[in-house]
């Protein structure tokens, strides 16, 4: 595994590539993307990004991250503990046969100058990363609840024109240019059916690295490996973030889960939410300010607080409720406002504040809609600045956004980055990335999802808005035209 410095210069562990692809899925017709550290959905309304951002969510939820093994630090726990400490109700045959796989294993991890990969590990370790790929009814239910539905079957392409009736989604992480894993999930009108496999070939432990080691049981095999014992998590920050914090407080926290469908079969007519607006208001109804515990996170908050929402966002915890208030404290000033009495700017952005000061770590996902709602275009650069502060702090981010400032502010961070390259570093923001960290992909009606390649000239700019600045210039210039003539200027 390669490892990254960061923009402070630590060495961070390069996380492994994402590949996801779907076909027929809601108004997707066809969709192959990568995960960059920064990956950006452009595209009109009603084309799919939202869509896309909540699958990439159910996917990460579902296998606990995009690690190089699916629910890594579950599984080899599970088998550390099934092959170092005998159990009472096994049988003699059952122990007698783990205690030959614990010999072959420490037989070819002990041998020198020999590689240890996938397809070395024991049988039954093969078996449950498997059987973690293939759960259908995992999968199946993660996706159902964050898309809040009965079935799959209804995320099949909805368009009028689709002559068909399958959909098909791909997952595939890949290390180093090798397989770790994929995940095929297709839906028709037979049912719902997933296949998967882990990439035998996989190297885990280079001869180097296992030079002039002595692995004596499956538990030093266990922690050779570059398996966080914490799995990277998700966060979703929703496009109706702005509304929740002005009436969160209003939501007792004991309804959030049982608001979204699992539970609630048998009382249709309850409303329910989606899974990340759920999981979104559990984080808010029961958020604790742990600022000071990632200093690095907390950082980037306090820069966004200093350039754009100049002032602070204050918690505050009723004792009665014990449900958190939030409040803005606008620079220079000594009362504090409500959400309600602060501007649609503040409750946008308080949310991200909030997460990065107190839940989003390093190594996790963090996933905003439109986070240039309500933004002056002042405001919208700006938030590409703290995005680019978060990639750089090792924070995978996805966007869906409409913004052209927002745009033009990630190509100048990216030129930033070329002029890094070639010695003549730009200061004025410090925060350059470069051309492999970010991905854009622009989301049509009724066509491929096509990625947006950067240009030296015009940055990442979709062909669509140049259109259509040239015909609002065009119309501008033949209305001047015509009240010239009408006023008899011309």
């Amino acid at each position: 595994m390669q490892n990254a410095k960061d923009a402070g210069g630590k060495v961070r562990l390069k996380p492994p590539d994402v590949q996801i692809s779907v076909q027929n899925f809601g108004p997707i017709t066809l969709a192959d993307i990568d995960l960059r550290p920064l990956t950006v959905f452009v595209g009109e309304s009603n084309t799919g990004k939202t869509y896309l951002a909540a699958l990439i969510y159910a996917l990460h939820q579902n296998f606990e991250g995009f690690s190089r093994f699916p629910r890594a630090y579950q599984n080899f726990a599970d088998l550390d503990f099934r092959y170092r400490y005998p159990l009472r109700h096994r049988n003699p045959e059952m122990q007698a046969e783990l205690d030959e796989e614990m010999r072959d294993i420490l037989e070819k991890l002990n041998a020198p100058g020999r590689p240890f990969k996938v397809s070395d590990l024991p049988r039954q370790l093969s078996a449950v990363l498997q059987r973690s790929i293939e759960d259908v009814e995992s999968l199946k239910g993660q996706v159902e609840r964050c898309f809040d539905l009965e079935s799959v079957a209804e995320l099949t392409r909805f368009t009028s024109d689709f002559p068909h009736n399958e959909m098909a989604i791909t997952l595939e992480v890949h290390e180093d240019k090798q397989t770790c894993w994929t995940c095929n999930m297709l839906n028709s009108k037979s049912g719902t059916a997933i296949k998967g496999h882990v990439g035998e070939n996989l190297v885990l432990l280079s001869a180097q690295e296992l030079a002039g080691r002595e692995i004596l049981d499956f538990g030093d095999f266990a922690r050779l490996l570059p398996v966080s014992r914490r799995e990277a998590d998700a966060y979703y920050l929703p496009a109706a973030r702005s509304g929740i914090m002005q009436s969160h407080r209003v939501i007792a926290r004991s309804l959030v889960k049982s608001a979204t469908r699992v539970g609630v079969d048998r009382f249709r007519e309850i409303p329910t939410f989606s899974g990340m607006i759920a999981d979104f208001l559990e984080e808010i109804i029961g958020y604790e300010d742990r600022n000071g515990d990632w200093d690095e996170m907390t950082s980037i908050a306090n820069l966004l607080e200093m350039e754009v929402l100049r002032g602070k966002i204050e918690v505050k915890r009723a004792v009665a409720e014990g449900y958190p208030e939030f409040r803005y404290l606008p620079k220079d000033t000594a009362r504090p406002l409500r959400m309600s009495q602060s501007s649609s700017m503040v409750s946008e952005l308080a949310p991200l504040v909030l997460f990065l000061r107190g839940i989003v770590r390093p190594g996790d996902l963090l996933i905003i809609e439109e986070p240039e709602s309500h933004l002056h275009p002042g405001a919208q650069t700006a938030i590409a600045l703290t995005l680019a502060r978060l990639v750089r702090a090792g924070v995978r981010v996805v966007v869906t956004t409409h913004s052209y400032w927002f745009l033009q502010q990630l190509g100048n961070l990216i030129l930033e980055g070329e002029l890094e390259k070639l010695g003549e570093p730009y200061s004025q923001h410090g925060e350059w990335l470069q051309r492999e960290d970010i991905g854009a992909w622009l989301f049509q009606e009724h066509r491929t999802v096509e990625e947006i390649p950067f240009d030296i000239v015009g940055g990442i700019e979709p062909l669509e808005y140049g259109a259509i600045a040239e015909e609002l210039y065009n119309d501008t210039v033949n209305l001047r035209s015509r009240y010239r003539k009408a006023t008899g200027e011309e």
